[in-house]
């Protein structure tokens, strides 16, 4: 009998220990490959925080990742099949026992970033590695020595990636829905005579909220639209809103809310955090803190023109643009605005937002906004400001000499847009102003 107690206190705390040394084993339970222009994203997910070391080996390019006390219950061989970075993953043997080895084998040389990220949302521990082209060269858009240049719109679509954005309760992604109207929007745009659209993001895959802006730039572009869906932690809110950054209180509670939730967004190394069902994190992450004036006076018309037709394809949440100070936004003297085209977490919304012919209307709301916003005001050398005109009340006191001395013309072109026979004008008249 105390041989049989021995025996069975034995297997106790062999079973113990072979427990405890299981459940030490760190399982690679997935792995995902975003291709981006300008880089490649991959992300291994675990079952527990990765212990992990990695080294580079070249003629071929390598990149070798040791993860401690784990093993591989994924399947490699199709992983970077449509990546052009990526040639193969594959394991390799490791020199220690309980070492998961896996290899990448690289297309060429990459700069290189590897981080663990902690559990967020619906995801798990996970390992982030990011190949970065070496030779990427910075566009330099050049304008027409001759000519008139078109008005350049940066289309922003929210998230994407391994960022989904706000996650609606039929499973809707934010990152999709974005991406499909930024590509209607940018169709519309395209299509219109002296306007030409630049995408921030053309795929699935995430862009750093730095590289948004430093993008915007190179194109040069002459505004910046943020394409995103809302979420609250209820289904009950709905309809669309137009952000623009101001730094002063937030004028409603709602905007209040989602301010201070902004503080939780440190998802990604700056991309967005993710809900499920209920609330989004990452307000605005992408919409540019304006320092000057005029990229704000620019920020705030373009939102109420685009609001006023918003408002005939849609339900407004707000009526009015929504003002707030984002503190992870980075400087910008880039006008902007963050058009919310929805709340993804309410239900007729969702259905809506996924539908082929309300994510057109958007579009088309949005285009327009933005195109009679520069038509009313064009800069100067853009084929806008051959055509357009401004347009001015008369006030009191105001003469045509005051006028085309404010705004730089002559008595003569007053008169001739605006079919006058004599000099005089009324207070309330509506003139046209040529461009200078």
């Amino acid at each position: 009998m105390r041989q049989i107690l021995i025996m069975i206190v034995f297997l106790a705390c062999f079973g113990v220990f072979f427990s405890a040394k299981a459940g030490a084993t760190n399982n690679i339970e997935g792995v995902r490959v975003w291709p981006a222009p300008e880089n490649t994203r991959i992300v291994f997910d675990l079952s527990k925080k990765p212990e992990f070391s990695y080294f580079s080996l070249a003629n071929p390019q390598r990149l070798v990742i040791d993860f401690k006390n784990s093993q591989n219950l994924v399947e490699l061989s199709q992983l970077a099949k449509k990546d052009e970075r990526i040639k193969r993953i594959r394991t390799s043997k490791a020199k220690k026992k309980g070492t998961t080895r896996l290899v990448l084998e690289l297309a060429g040389e990459y700069k290189l970033t590897i981080f663990p990220l902690a559990p967020a949302g619906p995801y798990g521990d996970r390992l982030v590695i990011d190949l970065y082209d070496k030779n990427r060269i910075s566009k330099v858009v050049k304008l027409p020595k001759n000519g008139l240049r078109s008005v350049i719109i940066g289309i922003d679509a929210g998230h994407g990636g391994e960022d989904p954005g706000s996650i609606g309760a039929r499973g809707s992604y934010e990152k999709k829905v974005t991406l499909a109207i930024a590509k209607k929007l940018q169709s519309l745009i395209n299509k219109e005579k002296g306007m030409k659209a630049v995408l921030i993001r053309k795929g699935d895959y995430y862009v750093n909220i730095d590289r948004r802006t430093k993008i915007a730039r190179q194109e040069q572009v002459d505004f910046f639209v943020s394409i995103h869906a809302d979420a609250f932690r209820t289904s009950k809110p709905n309809g669309a809103a137009v952000w623009v950054v101001l730094n002063k209180r937030v004028e409603s509670e709602m905007a209040r809310w989602l301010i201070n939730r902004e503080k939780n967004s440190e998802l990604l190394g700056g991309g967005g955090i993710v809900i499920k069902n209920t609330v989004d994190d990452n307000l605005a992450i992408t919409l540019a803190d304006m320092n000057k004036e005029h990229s704000l006076e620019v920020s705030v018309n373009t939102a109420s023109y685009i609001l006023n037709h918003l408002k005939k394809v849609t339900r407004l949440h707000n009526s009015a643009p929504q003002h707030g100070n984002f503190g992870v936004l980075k400087s910008s003297d880039i006008p902007s605005v963050l058009v919310e085209t929805g709340f993804i977490s309410n239900y007729k919304d969702e259905r809506n937002l996924n539908a082929s012919k309300h994510q057109q209307k958007l579009a088309q709301a949005i285009h327009n906004g933005v195109r009679d916003y520069f038509l009313a005001h064009p800069p100067m050398g853009s084929y806008f400001a051959s055509i357009a005109y401004r347009q001015h009340k008369v006030g009191s006191g105001e003469s045509l000499s005051i006028l085309a001395q404010r705004y730089n013309v002559s008595v003569g072109q007053l008169k001739l847009v605006n079919n006058l026979t004599s000099n005089v004008v009324k207070i309330g008249q509506t003139l046209k102003i040529p461009a200078s």
